[in-house]
């Protein structure tokens, strides 16, 4: 990365799926991206990410004039989340896969350890005032796919009479067909990878956590972390765990990634610079008392990777992906705080002073809504670029403040200046 000068911004980035993507590199360089989030969907997890396989990703992103700066993700495998099955094996692959993309120069690493599903909505083009379409979660319909769907057993546990019955009333609006729509948008979210899970997948998944809670999760990402931080630190590599997404427990599954709590004992499992997290704005902003401004200012210096995106939260539990600048989540506070904690590492020299960043799930508007094209839930093309053009002008707009309140006096000068 380029000495960066005093009031450097963010480094705008962009998630792609890779060839497959609907939305080619083309595009993406025409956003004013510079830098990729990317990942080898194409190798099944627990494998080894071959090093000529990265360069030849690399090198086709290169081509394209964008780098290739944030593996999302270097997936890790379900048994090493339960600590059952070969864990010697699905190890040293992951040390591997490390050390390869050290090789090619690639130095940040995201990835997750959120059992079963990555993340959950309940809609994934749920419609907006303005004609838009964003992604949705409602608990009531949630509970509906848990207890008519899935039938998970102690599912009627979760939920109280009320949300019950509702659940119950809208489950039986559905038809056939509008039930079988429902359970894919619930459970086919591994953006990059289509699996075709079926709900015994998912019933079969589940029972691999029994017996595993928080305590037993949290000792399971122990394991991970003292198996792949020494490699990281040795090569260079900053590991950035994302949060739970949703920040609250689903499924019966534990959380061990929502909070400011989680953090500190996510951080102290491997205190090294290189068990670092990739701040989410909207996972953390789904939870009404995570203060995200204070989150930033307080683990800052080991945030490795940036999505911003915002929700807005209702009474009722449910929420939707607001605009970028509209949501519950201090937008500008967030990236104010970000950029503070990018002066601070510049000023105290550290080589990753840069934070790189990506819009996260934008939403479904204007030519995208008319394509033929599936686009991938989260990740259409215009909305992202909105998103990014809004944070990118929300940057420049906070710099030029703290310009303006380190020299006053050109302030002085402007207002001073004779008008016509």
């Amino acid at each position: 990365m380029p000495e960066q000068s005093p009031h450097t911004l963010l480094e705008e980035g962009f998630r792609w799926f890779g060839p497959d993507d609907p939305v080619p590199l083309s595009h993406i360089r025409q956003t004013g991206a510079s830098a990729l989030f990317n990942s080898l969907h194409e190798i099944p997890y627990g494998e080894t990410w071959p090093l000529e396989a990265i360069r030849q990703r690399q090198a086709a992103i290169e081509a394209a004039g964008l780098s290739w700066r944030i593996v999302e993700s270097l997936p890790v495998h379900e048994d090493l989340k339960t600590g059952r099955g070969n864990l010697r094996t699905l190890l040293g692959n992951y040390r591997r896969s490390l050390r390869n993309l050290a090789e090619a120069g690639i130095r940040t690493v995201v990835y997750n350890f959120m059992p079963v599903l990555d993340w959950v909505r309940t809609d994934m083009s749920w419609p907006l005032p303005g004609g838009a379409r964003s992604l949705h979660f409602d608990p009531i319909r949630f509970a509906a796919f848990e207890l008519h769907a899935l039938k998970r057993p102690g599912a009627e546990d979760t939920y109280s009479p009320e949300q019950i019955e509702a659940a119950d009333r809208w489950w039986r609006t559905l038809d056939t067909k509008g039930q079988e729509r429902f359970i894919q948008t619930v459970i086919d979210v591994f953006p990059g990878v289509k699996w075709g899970l079926t709900l015994n997948h998912i019933r079969q998944m589940l029972d691999r956590y029994q017996g595993i809670h928080t305590a037993e999760l949290r000792a399971n990402l122990e394991r991970f972390l003292s198996a792949v931080i020494p490699v990281a630190e040795e090569v260079g590599i900053r590991m950035a765990i994302h949060p739970d997404d949703p920040p609250f427990p689903i499924l019966g599954l534990p959380r061990i990634l929502s909070t400011a709590a989680d953090i500190e004992a996510v951080f102290a499992l491997a205190d090294h610079p290189a068990n670092g997290l990739c701040f989410c704005s909207g996972s953390f902003s789904a939870r009404p008392d995570n203060d995200l401004v204070a989150m930033i200012e307080r683990f800052g210096s080991r945030i490795h990777a940036a999505h911003l995106r915002n929700t807005q939260r209702k009474d009722d539990g449910t929420f939707y992906e607001g605009g970028h600048l509209d949501g519950s989540a201090d937008m500008a506070g967030i990236v104010r705080a970000l950029l503070n904690e990018q002066d601070r590492r510049q000023a105290e020299g550290r080589r990753d002073c840069q934070i790189t960043f990506r819009p996260d799930h934008g939403h479904v508007m204007m030519d995208d809504l008319d394509k033929s094209v599936v686009i991938t839930p989260g990740y259409p093309s215009i909305g992202r670029m909105r998103g990014l053009a809004e944070i990118r002008g929300l940057m420049h707009g906070l710099r030029h403040t703290q310009t303006l309140r380190k020299y006053p006096s050109f302030t002085t000068e402007i207002h001073a200046l004779p008008r016509e």
